[in-house]
């Protein structure tokens, strides 16, 4: 867990009493990045949770876009080297 300023590292007690305003900052771009510090060591960081998150999302949709694909027009992968040419 990287520190690279002094704004990035937050108390476990600031974090349980701001939460939502912390979490606001990373979301309206504010903020990169929080280091959760605890008996004055690093414990959390909030980045990775939110790429996490940002995973997760990009998951979801990928999932609602294949429940809704149309079969007529999907081509396999050979149908598509076969109509770009084959760069192999």
């Amino acid at each position: 867990m990287l520190l690279e300023r002094a704004d990035q590292a937050i108390s476990s007690t600031e974090l349980q009493k701001n939460t939502r305003w912390l979490l606001d900052r990373m979301a309206n771009g504010q903020q990169d990045r929080y280091v959760v510090i605890r008996d004055n060591r690093p414990t959390a960081c909030y980045e990775a949770l939110i790429d996490e998150l940002e995973d997760l999302r990009i998951d979801a949709v990928a999932r609602e876009r294949l429940v809704a694909i149309d079969q007529v027009t999907l081509l396999s992968h050979a149908d598509l080297l076969a109509r770009l040419g084959s760069a192999g």
